[in-house]
């Protein structure tokens, strides 16, 4: 089974959104391990406007289930990520004034600096995937960094999937053999929903995890949150 990693982040962004605690984000990331995910993730970044720092820490010793924590390595995400130790940190290249992801690392232009920061996360006892895009080059260059895995960084799939073109899965089912075949483990996250996840689960090869934020919790606003859970459940089984 692929495990199911929920993203709380928008979660924090409608308790930013009135400068109060509800919904409390610990209260969310209980209840939703309690619903059966198998993971929390977080994504804070520097001006944090949803997930902040301190939640970060206060989350830790309220995840049972494996706590993924993802980011631009700065200085001070790096140090906060070494003083918690989560299960998993994923690296992603996103600008400070980015509203969301939307590339993955250029494993080789980039591959001497993944390595420095992979190796010190690795001395510390904690898992690290990459964010790449699904190019074979890319996942080679993963491969050279040390990484124990990579996220495919699944937008493109998501829109071409909902105008029709199941084709777009292609190059996602190529990178995914190709990380097998080099002994990287297998994540993937971004617009990943309950339209799309199914099928995409069944063409990728060795599947992991898969981290979904925006759409769960846009989901469960009409269908409930333990429900859109057990639905995702179901799907990546």
């Amino acid at each position: 089974m692929t495990k199911l990693s929920v993203n709380i982040n928008k979660i924090a962004t409608l308790r930013n959104a009135r400068g109060g605690d509800v919904p409390n984000v610990i209260d969310a990331a209980i209840n939703i391990q309690k619903f059966g995910a198998q993971g929390i993730t977080i994504h804070p970044r520097p001006d944090e406007r949803h997930i902040r720092y301190k939640d970060a820490y206060d989350l830790k010793s309220v995840v049972s289930t494996e706590f993924n924590i993802e980011g631009n390595p700065n200085e001070k995400f790096i140090k906060m990520v070494l003083e918690i130790k989560p299960d998993q940190v994923t690296l992603v290249p996103d600008a400070v004034d980015a509203i969301t992801s939307n590339a993955g690392w250029d494993t080789h232009k980039h591959g001497e600096y993944l390595k420095e920061i992979i190796s010190e996360f690795k001395r510390n006892g904690i898992r690290t995937s990459i964010f790449v895009d699904p190019e074979i080059s890319m996942i080679e260059g993963a491969a050279a960094s040390g990484t124990d895995r990579i996220e495919l960084y699944t937008e493109e799939f998501a829109t071409q999937f909902e105008k029709g073109n199941q084709n777009a899965i292609r190059p996602y089912t190529k990178c995914a053999m190709k990380a097998s075949e080099l002994g990287l483990g297998i994540n993937a996250g971004h617009d990943l929903s309950l339209n799309n996840i199914r099928f995409f689960k069944e063409n990728i090869p060795n599947l992991l995890e898969v981290s979904i934020g925006h759409a769960l919790i846009c989901e469960s606003l009409y269908l409930g949150l333990e429900k859109v859970i057990k639905e995702y459940l179901k799907k990546l089984a």
